[in-house]
């Protein structure tokens, strides 16, 4: 069992069943969802849709971090995030992560109203994240990533795929316990899609398992992927939902805790039904 996060009176006990994390992309260029929530109207109406479907948690995010996304400057960063973090945290009281490798983006938005840091770098990229998470009391997210988005998928060249990526992870619990993050508030995510190739994201859903040793909460955001595209023959993103449905119910197999999805309306029963199959044995 892990231990259990309490955020906003949400209540989150890790291993008695999968919690759904919400995607809300406020960019003009995400890889599935590129431009359909980047006003505040259209970004508040899909975070009410989100929460309405059976999302436990909001995850909003101003940088896209698809393959060869372009960089934005912190400026453009802070006024994509900040006025939707804003604005749903004064219609909603779910608890709102914020996508973001930037230490002064994560501290903006704390103050805005987010809860949560989902830093796809390991909080690496920005040596000020670790000592910002200490200031600010939140719970962080650490993901497994090589290189930048605009590099990563030529640095998929791995002796021991699972191996590695958990060394990588178990080195930054490492420092971020280091730096003064209280254990119990961190999360670890493998980095389905980041740094791997196809076959790598399939035989990292297979491994999920290996990751609860290095006890942490896992997070896994298998949605709309390329490996699912490359099964099942669909070029369009918004068109793979089953195919993340099954990729889902692997990450719940393997013990997954959160599942960072598109498609929450959808997915939802898929996890309920897999939840009853399996987590009873995974508690």
């Amino acid at each position: 069992m892990r231990a259990t996060w309490t955020i906003r009176n949400n209540r989150f006990d890790w291993g008695v069943r999968t919690y759904l994390m919400g995607v809300l992309n406020v960019t003009p260029d995400s890889f599935s969802d590129g431009g359909q929530f980047d006003s505040l109207a259209t970004a508040l109406e899909q975070a009410k849709h989100l929460v309405a479907a059976g999302a436990d948690i909001l995850d909003i995010g101003g940088q896209s971090t698809r393959p060869q996304a372009a960089e934005i400057d912190v400026e453009t960063e802070l006024a994509r995030v900040i006025p939707v973090i804003k604005a749903v945290r004064s219609q909603l009281d779910v608890p709102i992560s914020v996508d973001t490798t930037r230490a002064v983006v994560a501290r903006a938005a704390v103050e805005a109203g987010a809860d949560i840091i989902n830093d796809i770098s390991g909080a690496t990229f920005d040596p000020e994240m670790l000592s910002t998470v200490v200031a600010l009391q939140v719970p962080l997210i650490l993901m497994h990533i090589r290189g930048t988005p605009q590099t990563m998928q030529q640095l998929t060249d791995y002796q021991d795929l699972a191996g590695e990526i958990q060394a990588f992870l178990q080195a930054r619990i490492e420092a971020a316990i280091a730096a003064g993050i209280n254990p119990a508030h961190l999360m670890i995510d493998p980095g389905i899609g980041f740094a791997k190739t196809y076959s790598q994201n399939l035989e990292l859903l297979r491994r999920i398992s290996e990751f609860r040793a290095l006890g942490c909460p896992i997070l896994v955001g298998p949605s709309r992927k390329s490996f699912i595209g490359h099964v099942l023959n669909q070029p369009d993103p918004q068109q793979r939902v089953w195919g993340t449905a099954a990729a889902c119910c692997a990450a719940i197999a393997g013990g997954a805790d959160l599942l960072r999805l598109h498609d929450v309306q959808e997915l939802r029963d898929v996890c309920l039904v897999a939840d009853a199959i399996w987590r009873q044995e995974l508690a």
